[in-house]
């Protein structure tokens, strides 16, 4: 490693390039830098972890549980579930080869395609994603740990009498203790949180057993209807909505299906991340929908009325004790996704505009802070709610992912000349026009605009059929527009 000192008293601190010949401040620091094959230290246990922790979580139920919304029975539900979790698996293993193979996180593996200036751009997109989020992930666990309150401290009730922002104040001061419990946690560093994920995931399991056993005791297995809508759909119309139950699976994954390198970057070989994405996505996924629709129908059985959140359902058992441990293992369970899935992204994400100034700690404080402002309770306040959130964001991400995908397998030919990365050089490969990629950042544009439009249309002018098709079309047109222009441009 070659470092370049200052010798001049009440000089900046010494810039370390980090192994990487010719490094511009601007562009590398520690966080951001290759990670040393020493360090790469993820197992496919540690990646099947970090999906657990990503999939057991209060959103992950709730979303799951809000396909039945669209007019589909159980069985439909949990077909669209396996169908959708198998197209994200080898989505994952796409997006996430290259940075195995080069030790780079998201934002500096975008540089490829936009340029070392132009992937800036992605990162906000992904960066604000990830914070909007991070919210609302934790606001889900907030409503775990008022459950809790509410049972050791039944008086807390009247704080809900009052509001501030559309949210009660137990809400707000249930939501700041758990912001500052998982800051806590995350200002360790990755060390740290693969420890706190492997850890997580397994423990949710034992209580969403515990509670599908319940559901099923207390209904019985003779009297489990799967049948819950109250629509009756056509032919055509129940293969609309399986389609759009399917997308919507993808669109979940939308963030992580950019930024997924930001993990797979430490696995200790590509067989390890994909043995991880195996397990951790079509087995684990599976499991969990099947517990999903289970408990989930049953509660319609138990309650009179399908209960989609299961910290509502864990309230409603007579037994404290019952109450505590489901209550407690939801807020682990959803601190493990947001680690996953809303913290570390924006963390790198901010880093990488200001990697002089600003390390993985302080981005993800940043963003951390942001999540609080953005009001994040307000996105998700009914289960309808979080089916447009989910679609109208993977349609957001979609282009990105097309046009990442399409530039390394299409255009480049798998091939990464990691040093040129992190240079200004007017030389350098990735340098484009001035540090950004216009072509390809025109191509990411208007396909973001079809993306959007397209969910614009469906989910709120209601001038197109409903569905959820908004994630695949910005994917394939970004793919495709960005490799006509590229082409056209000459550029390879």
């Amino acid at each position: 490693m070659s470092v370049t000192v200052s010798t001049v008293p009440g000089a900046p601190p010494a810039f370390s390039d980090h192994g990487i010949r010719g490094a511009d401040p601007q562009l590398i620091n520690e966080d951001l830098a290759p990670v040393p094959m020493d360090k790469r230290t993820w197992s496919s246990y540690s990646v099947f972890a970090m999906w657990m922790s990503d999939v057991h979580s209060v959103g992950g139920y709730t979303f799951a549980a809000s396909l039945f919304l669209l007019g589909l029975s159980g069985w439909q539900v949990l077909t669209a579930l396996v169908v959708g979790i198998a197209i994200v698996n080898v989505l994952m293993n796409w997006i996430g080869k290259p940075s195995q193979q080069h030790g780079i996180p998201f934002p500096v593996m975008a540089r490829v395609s936009l340029g070392v200036m132009g992937a800036n751009f992605a990162a906000v997109i992904r960066g604000v994603v990830g914070i909007v989020w991070y919210g609302v992930q934790t606001y889900f666990a907030s409503k775990a740990v008022a459950t809790l309150v509410l049972v050791f401290f039944p008086e807390a009730a009247s704080l809900r009498d009052t509001s501030l922002l559309r949210l009660d104040l137990l809400g707000w001061g249930c939501f700041l203790f758990m912001w500052f419990f998982q800051l806590v946690i995350f200002q360790r560093g990755m060390e740290a949180i693969r420890k706190f994920i492997d850890f997580c995931g397994p423990a949710v399991y034992v209580v969403m057993f515990l509670l599908m056993g319940w559901i099923l005791w207390k209904a019985g297995w003779d009297a489990l209807d799967l049948s819950l809508s109250d629509k009756v759909l056509t032919g055509t119309q129940s293969f609309i909505a399986m389609g759009s139950a399917i997308l919507l699976v993808v669109s979940y994954f939308a963030a992580l299906l950019l930024n997924f390198g930001d993990f797979s970057r430490f696995a200790k070989s590509e067989r390890d991340m994909k043995v991880g994405n195996f397990l951790g996505l079509p087995l684990n996924f599976i499991l969990f929908a099947v517990i999903v629709v289970v408990v989930t129908a049953g509660s319609a059985k138990v309650f009179g009325h399908m209960i989609m959140d299961p910290v509502e359902i864990v309230a409603k058992i007579d037994n404290k004790w019952a109450v505590v441990l489901g209550s407690v293992t939801f807020v682990i369970a959803t601190m493990g996704i947001n680690i996953v899935a809303n913290f570390v992204s924006p963390a790198y994400d901010i880093a990488n505009l200001f990697p002089k100034h600003i390390d993985f700690k302080k981005g993800g404080l940043i963003a951390s802070v942001l999540a609080v402002v953005v009001c994040p309770w307000i996105f998700v306040d009914s289960p309808q709610a979080i089916t447009v959130f989910v679609s109208v964001f993977g349609a957001v991400l979609a282009p990105m992912f097309g046009v990442m995908v399409a530039d390394f397998y299409l255009l480049k030919k798998q091939k990464v000349a990691v040093e040129e990365l992190y240079t200004m050089a007017r030389s350098g490969r990735y340098h484009y026009d001035g540090g950004w990629n216009k072509v390809g950042l025109a191509a990411l544009g208007i396909s973001s605009v079809i993306a959007v439009g397209w969910e614009f249309c469906t989910q709120l002018f209601k001038v197109l059929p409903e569905n959820n098709f908004g994630w695949v079309i910005g994917a394939v047109a970004g793919a495709v527009i960005y490799m006509v222009m590229m082409r056209r441009a000459g550029r390879t």
